[in-house]
């Protein structure tokens, strides 16, 4: 039998279509840097609007994935942070090392100059332009054994899991209505802008990624029947929220895009629910397709992680001059440079860590012999 960790299933379909999603957010946004056209500006604004939806896919497949993983009675929270030592903590100290010494000037806001301003970039995610995305998906993984806590509360009934959703969506509205009032164009634009990293801005998504698994065989079922009517309602949301992004007219700012509107909600939850579909589809119908995915699901977080180092490379190097030329080939090119070097250095990483691993447990295995003088 397949052991649960090497099967695949619809949050490997969420990360890797994210991760891949977000590098061409970050090379948008650095085309965007260099002036194009309105018409370009236009086209910029409608594919930044049709990849907006990363970072609750994102969340909803980690609660997904790991509720998958871990919700056995075997393990405990000192073995899953153990886990994710290794997953998630220590990718992400080096890669944000590399971003804050190596290349500074990616640091978003202000930069550090001092060792305390070093250590709150490191820690705040402004270490790089996608880094605060990773600072939301930590507290996830912290704040996992409430999740738990929660699942086994519901433990498949289902009124309490209504009684969940209803409350949770009742707190997350509430949230979008106060962000949008007092951060986002408001009183506190600037010196609140850390909460679009705090967990409760994506808390839907991780509550409806663990109820997903709980509830897998409904959920499926969902997803597998009504994909169609999804399918209505994903372009009336993708509509809405270009409306809403050129209604501050030009030059488009793509920070006018913000995942926390009722209309981006509405549209992440499709996108995600239409990706799962596709997911389960070949999942049931196309197995050895579904490994392959499997397998680059399993480097989609460290190719995330280093992505905007090596677009930033590329974009120093040949990228911007040829996109300032020829806008969708450059762009095109850049794209499938980053996709090549960010999994290959997730792969490359991976396979450096695990010889230390292995080599750091033979020595600790092997004895030691002293020797004495004679």
């Amino acid at each position: 039998m397949e052991k649960p960790a090497q099967r695949p299933d619809i949050g490997d379909y969420l990360k890797l279509v994210s991760c891949c999603a977000v590098m061409l957010q970050t090379i948008l946004a650095f085309a965007l840097t260099e002036h194009p056209s309105e018409t370009h500006q236009f086209d910029i604004g409608i594919i930044y609007n049709l990849i907006k939806f990363t970072a609750p896919a994102f969340i909803f497949a980690i609660l997904f994935t790991t509720s998958r993983l871990t919700m056995t009675p075997q393990i405990t929270y000192g073995t899953y942070l153990k886990q994710q030592w290794h997953a998630t903590f220590a990718p992400t100290i080096l890669w944000t090392g590399v971003y804050l010494i190596v290349t500074p000037e990616l640091q978003q806001v202000r930069h550090f100059h001092d060792l305390r301003t070093f250590l709150w970039q490191f820690i705040n995610g402004n270490a790089a332009p996608h880094l605060w995305y990773n600072t939301m998906m930590m507290q996830f993984v912290i704040l996992m054994p409430a999740f738990w806590f929660l699942a086994h509360w519901i433990h498949h009934r289902r009124g309490r899991a209504r009684m969940v959703i209803g409350i949770t969506t009742v707190i997350y509205l509430s949230w979008l209505v106060f962000y949008d009032q007092q951060v986002f164009h408001g009183p506190h634009m600037h010196s609140w802008y850390l909460l679009d990293r705090v967990f409760i801005s994506f808390l839907i998504y991780g509550v409806l990624g663990m109820l997903a698994w709980e509830f897998r065989l409904s959920a499926n079922r969902i997803f597998r029947v009504w994909w169609p009517m999804i399918c209505l309602l994903f372009l009336g949301s993708f509509y809405w929220t270009n409306q809403a992004l050129f209604n501050f007219g030009y030059p488009v700012r793509l920070t006018n895009a913000p995942y926390y509107k009722p209309s981006m909600m509405i549209y992440d939850l499709t996108v995600i629910t239409l990706i799962a579909a596709f997911g389960i589809f070949q999942i049931d119908n196309q197995p050895k397709i579904a490994k392959v995915v499997h397998n680059l699901a399993n480097y989609a977080y460290k190719a995330f992680l280093g992505n905007a180092f090596w677009i930033y490379l590329l974009w120093m190097g040949p990228g911007r001059s040829l996109t300032t030329r020829h806008l969708w080939i450059g762009i095109g090119l850049i794209y499938i440079g980053t996709w090549l070097l960010s999994f290959g250095s997730a792969f490359g990483l991976h396979v450096i860590w695990q010889q230390i691993r292995h080599r750091t447990k033979e020595a600790a295995a092997s004895p030691t012999h002293l020797h004495g003088i004679h």
